[in-house]
């Protein structure tokens, strides 16, 4: 009785419909739908929700007071207890009031009057001789920011920022807050808001009195120290990071249920695979998008069951965990605001967390604030510090030329890998065609390059070059849409665009864009009306305005704000000027963050292939720990490869050798090694590792170390005990001058092929040395092709053209028999996967030969996260003549565009026949034919190989199907030497 009073009064109190059920009355959709919350009490209740019932709040279920009484029997003060701690509860939460760290003021000194002070105090300082408009400007902004009370927010802010500065650690500011003149004064926004034309009122206004986003970018690497600086400052029960929840999404919640109901994972796997990989992807949306799944959900008793349930717990947390960037400050301790959780981390501040999200902590008035570690900004400062210690340069990066030449020409090349920003396959394709001439194209591209604004990029490219006019939707947007070509990028824009044409203020304007974006019907036909309102006291047209309104609808909507995209335009500049001016020094940093990525890695060093920077093999007695720069007797720099970068190798197991090398010099053998470095955190798969990726070559062939890995650990594991236990030889007697005896290592010889070595040098470094990588030339007939590296998920369903070398291939059957293949094509750059589908296979079975170098069209496809090329055509790659290169370089008047053809008329085939002749040695006739198809295989191409077995004067033919080659001068040397001059002959093939 007392909880159904508590529950009665919750009702009352909430206006929540309060709904009593029994074991045969069930609550249908439709009168549950109708509220946002229900409190239903009874036995057995349920929804009956064959179409999935959606509601706002939460679907309570209690028992009966009857069944309570029988479920608490053995304590009935239970229930008296649940009344009673339902009486004491009586939780207020306030919303509305700010609770704001604040700093420590000079006495007298209100917040307000401080900011002015500071921003005053260094006008001069970023504008020498301030116009009225700058200073009219300050003042506007102090003025709105004493309004709306956030001083206190810009001067912890400051607060931070100013620590950075002294601890030299790079940031930058994302968001609307590049905006403000007051956060530039500052020191905070590296860009004059006044000469790039950012509006204010984006970033904070009257209007819209709601907390703005003041949103930092840190070094990911010292990104712990500003946390470390902010927990000291203002004390750590007042700071924490804000948790984020993880929620099952569709194909999760298949797998979970699934896993749950003790179904087998192929069965399970089988309908997860039939979800699309597509944000925001519901079980609902899929079964509209696939009709396999929907079949089968229809025809399967079992999987409708598993979707059913699956859509049940669809959406719902899953997990919690650690927001990436989100930071909560108090003026109080925390708990008098929020409840708190350890995280995973015990022992780091990082540990402690808010137990309420993102939204619910700017809900009542607490500081959240973004602290995001960016990898980029991290490359920039390691840049820095190589720069300096090779050239003695002290580069500061805002003061760096913003016209530099060499930074343009290579962004216009479409070498922008690992330039911030601009390094995906489609926005270099696009940032190549724009050679951009002004800080502002970067801006526009950054912003534009979206989905949405992104159909907008040619017209954008075209009317820059004059291939298309520009044309403006109205005279009266030329000046606001003249820099961008008129083409609508930012939502600046379209704040300009509401004032000149329906007289909004600047603040009212972005209220305005803010209803817009969150597209309501409702809210649109009410904005429709008072921007044609507005329109006509301004002597348009209502028709002129409709057409306005109608441009400027989507763009509310996905627009970039001008101020974000000049913020990142500013990093991705800083790091293309980095690389255009010092490429060895911007890559090594490079290399170095993105140690043990095997795909950045293998990217950086196809870059540098590219740019004909050297990249050197790992060497013990020449690598560092991690990448570094060496400079040759001709002054040219290489970059070597770090010992710590290779997979497997730490840095705590590789430091004490590198130690011992600066310490005593160079290493001259294994025992050597052994003998002088403390290698007790080097165990086998350390060791291994080492020699594969080729560290140890300069001590010994790679073959025998592998083939000795345990006699080396024994030794180094017995001069290690010697060295402990203080134990000397009577050599030590005459002093560090006499030379010391070596102990003796039995080595085993052993050999190791060029493609064994190249197969453990990617597998633990991304890259290989010991193989000469394919390297086409995208001229001539090639010139639409592209590199397959830069095959990635931007290029989805989009036609391209690759060249590379045949690295495996699987042959496979389709249900009924046909054949097809899954391959994969390598070049310096990468590799590709590639599927060749019966039609294609069964006219192009001969070419898909390990070896073989082939160029190929297709179009790319993603499928579970993997990206592909569905080949349409294929054929050898064919070297361009000297002509053809000529002719490519020379400018070509554009053609209308058409299908890209991938070969001219095939090169002659022929076929080489080798006769070996059969011996009574049959070990040696083995060896030699193994030797024999080893070299064909070092020269692939798409000659045809027959090998006669001589016996007497009989030869048995054997056609080996699996191997072409490239019949070539060299080939017929080493052949000759195998065989003699008479054991082959070379024949056209018809």
């Amino acid at each position: 009785e007392q909880v159904n009073k508590h529950l009665i009064r919750m009702s009352d109190e909430l206006d929540i419909p309060l709904v009593a059920t029994n074991d045969t009355h069930y609550i249908n959709q439709e009168d549950a739908s109708a509220h946002d919350l229900l409190l239903c009490i009874g036995t057995n209740s349920s929804i009956h929700d064959e179409k999935r019932l959606k509601m706002a709040g939460d679907f309570f279920y209690l028992k009966s007071p009857r069944e309570m009484a029988e479920l608490f029997q053995d304590i009935p003060q239970a229930l008296e207890n649940i009344g009673r701690i339902a009486g004491m509860c009586n939780l207020d939460l306030e919303f509305g009031r700010l609770h704001l760290p604040e700093i420590e003021l000079p006495d007298g000194k209100t917040p307000d009057d401080f900011l002015a002070d500071l921003c005053h105090d260094s006008l001069h300082r970023y504008y020498p001789q301030p116009t009225p408009e700058i200073e009219q400007r300050l003042e506007y902004e102090l003025d709105v920011i004493r309004k709306t009370q956030f001083a206190n927010y810009f001067l912890v802010v400051w607060d931070i920022i100013s620590f950075t500065k002294k601890q030299d650690i790079l940031f930058g500011v994302r968001g609307s807050a590049a905006a403000s003149i007051v956060l530039h004064c500052l020191g905070i926004t590296a860009l004059d808001p006044i000469e790039n034309g950012l509006v204010f009122e984006r970033f904070l206004n009257v209007e819209r009195q709601e907390m703005p986003d003041i949103d930092l970018d840190f070094q990911d690497d010292r990104r712990d120290e500003v946390i470390n600086y902010v927990s000291q400052k203002y004390g750590q029960d007042h700071v924490a990071q804000i948790i984020t929840f993880g929620t099952l999404g569709a194909r999760a919640a298949i797998r979970d249920v699934g896993r749950a109901l003790g179904m087998p994972y192929g069965d399970v796997d089988r309908v997860a695979r039939l979800v699309p990989n597509a944000p925001g992807m519901t079980l609902s949306r899929a079964m509209d998008e696939n009709n396999e799944l929907k079949t089968i959900y229809q025809e399967d008793e079992i999987v409708r069951g598993l979707v059913s349930s699956a859509r049940r717990v669809e959406g719902i947390a899953r997990h919690a965990s650690t927001h990436a960037a989100g930071v909560v400050i108090s003026r109080e301790p925390l708990t008098k605001y929020v409840p708190l959780q350890r995280g995973s981390r015990m022992d780091s501040q990082e540990a402690v967390m808010t137990q309420f999200s993102m939204d619910d902590i700017a809900q009542i008035g607490l500081l959240k604030m973004d602290f995001l570690g960016l990898a980029n900004l991290t490359i920039l400062g390691r840049a820095r510090e190589i720069i300096h210690q090779n050239h003695g340069i002290d580069i500061d990066l805002l003061n760096i030329p913003m016209d530099d030449v060499r930074t343009f020409d290579l962004l216009s090349s479409g070498e922008t890998t690992g330039v911030f920003q601009l390094e995906g396959a489609g926005m270099r394709r696009y940032i190549k065609d724009l050679k951009p001439t002004t800080f502002s194209d970067i801006a526009a591209m950054v912003a534009l390059y979206r989905p949405g604004p992104m159909e907008n990029v040619p017209t954008f490219i075209d009317a820059k070059h004059g291939r298309e006019p520009i044309k403006y939707p109205h005279p009266a947007l030329e000046n606001i849409l003249k820099e961008t070509y008129g083409v609508i990028v930012y939502q600046d824009q379209v704040l300009f665009i509401v004032r000149e044409f329906a007289g909004y203020t600047l603040g009212q304007a972005d209220v305005f864009r803010k209803a817009m974006g969150k597209k309501i019907p409702e809210v649109m036909k009410k904005e429709r009306r008072s921007f044609i309102t507005g329109a006509k006291k301004r002597e348009f047209s209502a028709e002129v305005a409709a057409q306005v309104f109608n441009l400027i609808e989507p763009f509310a909507g996905y627009a970039f704000n001008k101020a974000h995209s000049v913020s990142y335009a500013l990093i991705a500049y800083q790091t293309a000027y980095l690389k255009a001016n010092y490429p060895a020094e911007y890559i090594t940093a490079f290399l170095t963050i993105h140690a043990g990525q095997s795909d950045r890695v293998a990217n950086a060093v196809a870059e540098c292939r590219r740019l004909n920077i050297t990249v050197l093999p790992p060497d013990i007695n020449r690598s560092r720990l991690e990448f570094s720069i060496e400079v040759n007797g001709d002054g040219q720099s290489a970059i070597r490869f770090g010992l710590s970068a290779i997979k497997n190798v730490g840095a705590a197991a590789i430091e004490p050798v590198i130690d011992e090398r600066h310490k005593s010099g160079d290493f001259k053998s294994v025992e050597d090694l052994c003998r002088r470095s403390d290698l007790q955190a080097i165990n086998r798969r350390v060791m291994e590792s080492l020699i594969k990726a080729g560290a140890l070559d300069s001590l010994q062939s790679r073959g025998t170390l592998l083939n000795s890995v345990s006699r080396i650990l024994s030794l180094a594991q017995r001069e290690q005990r010697l060295r402990e236990t203080g134990q000397s030889t009577m050599f030590d007697l005459w002093g560090e001058t006499a030379p010391l005896p070596l102990a003796d290592l039995d080595l085993t010889p052993a050999d190791a092929t060029d493609r064994e070595k190249a197969v453990w040098e990617k597998e633990l470094m991304g890259v290989s040395f010991s193989e000469k990588p394919f390297s086409p030339v995208l001229s001539g007939k090639y010139a639409n092709a592209i590199f397959c590296g830069q095959i990635d998920a931007e290029l989805e369903k989009q036609d391209v053209v690759v060249a590379g070398r045949l690295i495996s291939a699987r042959y496979l059957l389709t249900k009924d028999g046909r054949s097809f293949a899954n391959a994969i094509l390598e070049d310096f750059s990468g590799q590709v996967d590639i599927m060749v589908w019966p039609r294609v296979y069964a006219e192009t079975d001969e070419l898909w030969q390990e070896g073989n170098e082939l160029v190929v069209q297709g179009k790319v496809r993603v499928r579970d996260d993997q990206v592909q090329i569905s080949c349409d055509k294929v054929d050898y790659y064919q070297q361009p003549q000297e002509k053809e290169l000529t002719a490519a370089a020379e400018p070509a008047a554009p053609e209308a565009p058409s299908e890209i053809a991938i070969s001219a008329e095939p090169e002659e085939k022929h076929r080489l026949i080798i006769n070996i002749s059969q011996t009574t040695d049959e070990d040696g006739d083995i060896t030699r034919l193994n030797k024999i198809i080893a070299i064909l295989k070092d020269y692939p191409g798409r000659d045809e190989v027959q090998l006669n077995v001589v016996n007497g004067g009989e030869a048995t033919p054997l056609r080996l199907s699996n191997i072409h080659t490239s019949y070539c001068p060299e080939l017929q040397q080493r052949l000759t030497e195998l065989v003699g001059e008479d054991g082959f002959r070379v024949e056209p093939v018809a």
